[in-house]
């Protein structure tokens, strides 16, 4: 899977975008449509949220469930496991995002939340629950989507995952408890299920890890690298996008009652979401580049330290204060916000790779 930014000058840009499907051209047109449809759904056919939750992965919509998993299995069927050695001694690689994902994130989205949310106690936890859900999921796509590093990718999204089973708790007990009441600010209660969260991980990265480890091993066994890579990837590539596109339609279905009937607190929600998308994405990225990685590292790190696992977010928020908290809602707009937001990342990161990383090559379908 290709994509490249509308504004081209450099040949080899423009080849690999005559070179794109339709699918890949168009694709913040697609993913609008897929969030407006989605709205509309909820909004206007009320049973929908009925039939679409009507099973459940872990707590998960089943249709949420399957297009997560179809949306992670082409992308991480792409990662060549046998180079995760050589990346992961990377340790600027490494410690950058552990210090991004688990120190900064959720201490910028907890400033953030108080400074934006002083009177909605029920936002502000809901965005702070939020910023503490590092994301293992739709990362991915728009790492692949902006040439990021797939196998520094996949290393980090691991860390991600094992730091959210291991902190994520101790965290949300830490900025919603104890530095609030350090501070003499108003305290939250919340109780996490550690076997909950553990549980997330294993399904929705567990098993699509495994079986893109397993494809790869296989097909390269059998027919070799240069079939795998050059004739089977861009079979199954277009799936991890259909994937996406079919979970931000589900997704807003199930909400976009809520979302559509209090635009105002969308609104307010909404702001702290867009700051803290631009500040984790840009120090990130800017960052990275200081310290010496090149491109794909540098697009890897600035969206894996901006996106946030709703999925997680959302699960947590509706478990331990209801579908109708205003927790839920603020879970509930996170996607709203970051799935355009990162769209438009993807755009800026193709953009910035042609004036800052001049010597960096446009992928082509690896």
């Amino acid at each position: 899977m290709t994509s490249q930014s509308p504004d081209v000058t450099d040949p080899a840009e423009a080849a690999v975008l005559e070179r794109m499907s339709t699918l890949d051209r168009w694709l913040p047109l697609w993913i609008g449509a897929a969030m407006a449809i989605g709205l509309l759904v909820g909004r206007f056919v009320p049973q929908s949220r009925t039939v679409l939750e009507a099973g459940s992965v872990d707590g998960t919509s089943l249709p949420i469930a399957i297009g997560l998993l179809a949306m992670m299995y082409p992308v991480l069927a792409k990662v060549r496991y046998d180079e995760l050695g050589h990346v992961s001694r990377d340790k600027r690689l490494v410690v950058l995002s552990l210090v991004l994902n688990w120190i900064l994130g959720p201490a910028l989205m907890f400033v953030l939340a108080w400074t934006f949310l002083p009177d909605q106690p029920e936002f502000r936890t809901g965005l702070i629950v939020v910023g503490l859900a590092r994301c293992i999921a739709m990362v991915l796509i728009w790492n692949d989507l902006a040439c990021g590093d797939r196998e520094a990718a996949a290393i980090l999204v691991a860390l991600n995952s094992v730091f959210q089973i291991v902190a994520y708790a101790a965290l949300g007990v830490f900025y919603l408890q104890i530095l609030p009441g350090w501070l003499g600010w108003q305290t939250a209660d919340a109780q996490f299920s550690g076997w909950a969260i553990t549980k997330s991980v294993l399904i929705f990265l567990g098993l699509p890890l495994v079986a893109g480890y397993l494809t790869r091993r296989v097909g390269e066994a059998r027919k070799g690298r240069a079939w795998y890579e050059g004739t089977f990837l861009p079979r199954i590539g277009p799936i991890a996008l259909y994937g996406l596109l079919f979970t931000i339609v589900v997704m807003f279905a199930l909400q976009g009652e809520q979302i559509t009937s209090d635009p105002g607190s969308v609104v307010r929600i909404a702001i702290p979401l867009l700051v803290y998308f631009a500040i984790m994405w840009f120090g990130s990225f800017f960052l990275a580049r200081a310290v010496g990685l090149d491109y794909p590292k540098t697009a890897t790190m600035a969206f894996t330290a901006a996106g946030n696992n709703f999925e997680l977010a959302i699960a947590v928020c509706i478990g331990v204060w209801g579908v109708t908290s205003g927790q839920a809602l603020a879970g509930t707009v996170g996607p709203l916000i970051e799935v355009p937001a990162l769209v438009a990342l993807v755009y800026v990161s193709l953009w910035l790779r042609r004036r800052l990383f001049p010597l960096s090559q446009p992928e082509v379908a690896r």
